[in-house]
């Protein structure tokens, strides 16, 4: 009896962005990537706008019951919501009312990005010092119950707003590795938050992720990525830089491929705004995928189904032409591999 094949969210050779893109227009973001990502386009996050926009803050505003306001060095929590936090608020109201006007009568795959739990718990200060919520397993636990809440519920807006939208949930935990190492530093800098159990990291991904009917996928640009843990806390795909892929984390990589999960390929590189290389034609982007496939053993049969096309990391450094260059070329890529499969060339 065969086996049927995995679903996916996304049609056959579908691009998309990480995440964030240039600029402070969030009509103007919203118009680029729907332009450029017809298969699968994402709720754009811009940082440029300041403290509120920041992966961190942005996520705040999701909260439920758990306030937060900025410091110095960041974010910490706090006994009432801070002004930045209502503005975080406002930020994320306003990029919803720009994907409603632009895409509420949109149909298909659409992709919103939020901190993940542990980056969540890495990057937010407790109120009585400087450490991390990491340090303290009363406020992880939290701060994780809150986000799913609050993840939930910014999940049924977005559906609210565009009917017709099949979400995918990211979950950016770009700290994640660090966390699993006990390599995240404590105020001092001195010393390191002690790693957390594995157990108690899927735990926390999976609670998250399992708030919501929404496909959910954990993007990590870092090395070290725990794909495995991944599949267990129920990701069903991961997405990665795909420059940062290290030989002897392929083997995982293949485990999770084959067990079915998708793959948003980090692999057209990103652009800068001090000129440093754009993303290079089509087909190195494509050769970059299919060469992987090739060293990992697994046949391209269905690889045009199960990858996805992205650029390694965020838009938001880059100029609103670079950006642009960036999202054309993964969809051109997207569209190249299909072409390659069938001619036994990829």
């Amino acid at each position: 009896m065969s086996q049927e094949p995995p679903a996916f969210a996304w049609p056959a050779a579908s691009a998309t962005g990480v995440g964030s893109m240039p600029g402070t227009d969030p009509a103007e973001a919203i118009a680029v990537v729907l332009g450029e990502l017809p298969d699968l386009p994402h709720l754009p996050e811009l940082p440029g706008r300041g403290v509120g926009a920041d992966l961190t803050g942005r996520t705040a505003a999701m909260l439920v019951d758990v306030p937060v306001e900025t410091t110095a060095g960041g974010w910490k929590l706090a006994a009432r919501p801070g002004r930045d936090q209502r503005r975080a608020a406002g930020f994320l109201a306003a990029d919803l009312d720009a994907a409603q006007e632009a895409a509420g009568e949109w149909a298909g795959a659409f992709k919103i990005q939020v901190c993940g739990p542990w980056t969540l718990a890495a990057t937010v200060e407790l109120p009585r010092s400087q450490n991390p919520a990491l340090a303290d397993p009363g406020a992880v636990a939290d701060l994780t119950a809150s986000l799913a809440e609050g993840v939930a519920a910014h999940v049924a807006e977005v559906r609210a707003r565009i009917s017709g939208a099949e979400v995918l949930l990211q979950l950016d935990e770009p700290a994640l590795p660090a966390v699993l190492a006990g390599a995240v530093p404590t105020a001092s800098g001195l010393n390191r938050v002690g790693a957390i159990d594995t157990a108690v990291t899927r735990d926390g991904l999976r609670a998250v992720l399992a708030a919501t009917t929404a496909f959910g996928l954990v993007h990590c640009c870092a090395p070290d990525i725990p794909f495995g843990l991944l599949r267990e806390a129920g990701a069903r795909a991961v997405a990665f830089d795909l420059g940062l892929l290290r030989r002897g984390e392929e083997d995982a990589l293949a485990e999770v491929v084959e067990a079915g999960l998708g793959v948003l390929a980090g692999a057209a590189a990103v652009p800068s705004r001090t000129g440093s290389p754009g993303p290079g034609p089509a087909i190195q982007i494509v050769t970059r995928v299919t060469d992987l496939w090739h060293r990992m053993g697994i046949p391209a049969a269905g690889l045009d189904r199960q990858v996805v096309f992205t650029p390694a990391c965020g838009l938001a450094g880059a100029s609103p032409s670079g950006a642009r260059a960036a999202l054309a070329r993964c969809r051109e890529a997207a569209r190249l591999l299909p072409e390659l499969i069938e001619e036994g060339t990829a």
